[in-house]
């Protein structure tokens, strides 16, 4: 392998927001943040989505509903063909 070609690929923490998840991977991101995680400090990750809260993983479909999008585009257009609840029950 040629040197001084590759990026640093190093441990880092991931922290998935929306269900407040934590895990430590390797990438080569280098993030500004910094976390004690289990006794070390590590960079810090902060993501929208990760593998514990997409549907694909978890098994349970959420609509996130930003400034009531969702319930706009119902009044507009019902609930005809729609895969999940009108009331948002799971």
């Amino acid at each position: 392998m040629k040197e001084k070609i590759h990026p640093e690929y190093n441990e880092i923490v991931v922290h998935d927001l929306s269900c407040d998840f934590k895990f430590v991977t390797r990438s080569t991101v280098k993030p500004r943040d910094k976390i004690t995680f289990e006794g070390k400090e590590y960079p810090l990750l902060k993501v929208e989505v990760s593998s514990e809260s997409h549907p694909f993983y978890t098994g349970k479909h959420k609509i996130v509903d930003t400034a009531g999008r969702v319930e706009k585009f119902r009044q507009k257009y019902g609930t005809r063909g729609s895969k999940t609840n009108a009331t948002g029950e799971q």
